[in-house]
């Protein structure tokens, strides 16, 4: 078991949102998660395509950076509103464990989407769900899931630990290793990610508004976190937008009204 405290009940309450007796996740916070991560390559591309369109001058790397600057914004503030429902006299602690809750799987699924429009302002297709996800999970973990990618995948190259291992994600590993991969990121995951999730999910539901402070703090700097790997997974951004990629984002017309996002 982890997480697990029987002396303090509000402790246990928001462990019990997510473990069951035995200390494993409870099939629905798991199911919650997988579909959180199973972000399909079409939204992606929207959300490139719609950046792309209010900024059709912006480089990868100015792209990049609204992404970033969208991405923080929308977590802190979901991590916030939920920790505010707990000051509301009328939400109870179990209600606000249980907003909690699905505040994490809004964090993973934002996320999953600026992870994957990362990737893909590199040139990494987001196609592979498998792939994918096992990639989420990794920048998720921080150093820890960077040193298994850059193990695992250099050894699959045939080479030395990569520097950038986002970039490898769906070039160099086999089928076989991806799953024997996604297997073992995602135990390690969820065991520390959840873990983790238990004190924020307790933090968020703290009364008299510090729940807010809590969640919104606590969502920004996971945010930040996940910015810096993300980074260091990819490395520096391409001058322009990769052909492939370049091909299916649609400009709109030259002489049409163009707003900044």
């Amino acid at each position: 078991m982890f997480g697990r405290n029987k002396e303090n009940p509000a402790v246990k309450a928001a462990n019990g949102t997510l473990f069951d007796k035995d200390g494993n996740p409870k099939p629905a916070i798991l199911r919650g998660i997988e579909r959180a991560l199973d972000v399909q390559r079409p939204l992606i591309l929207s959300n490139l395509d719609r950046l792309r369109r209010r900024n059709p001058e912006a480089s990868p790397a100015e792209l990049a950076r609204l992404l970033e600057r969208d991405y923080l914004r929308a977590t802190t503030a979901a991590g916030a509103a939920v920790g505010a429902t707990a000051a509301v006299p009328a939400v109870g602690t179990l209600a606000s464990l249980g907003l909690s809750a699905a505040a994490t799987v809004g964090f993973l699924e934002a996320t999953a989407l600026y992870a994957e429009s990362i990737a893909e302002l590199h040139g990494v297709k987001t196609d592979d769900p498998e792939r994918s996800r096992a990639m989420v999970m990794a920048i998720l973990m921080g150093e820890e899931g960077t040193a298994l990618m850059r193990s695992i995948l250099g050894a699959s190259a045939g080479q030395g630990a990569p520097q950038y291992w986002g970039q490898l994600v769906n070039k160099s590993a086999p089928s076989s290793l991806v799953k024997t991969v996604t297997g073992s990121i995602r135990r390690r995951f969820l065991k520390k990610f959840l873990a983790k999730q238990g004190g924020f999910m307790l933090g968020r539901a703290l009364p008299f508004g510090a729940g807010a402070v809590i969640g919104g703090t606590g969502n920004h700097l996971m945010g930040k976190a996940v910015i810096r790997t993300t980074r260091e997974a990819f490395g520096p951004l391409p001058q322009t937008i990769p052909g492939e990629l370049a091909d299916v984002l649609q400009l709109p017309p030259q002489g049409s009204d163009q707003k900044q996002a």
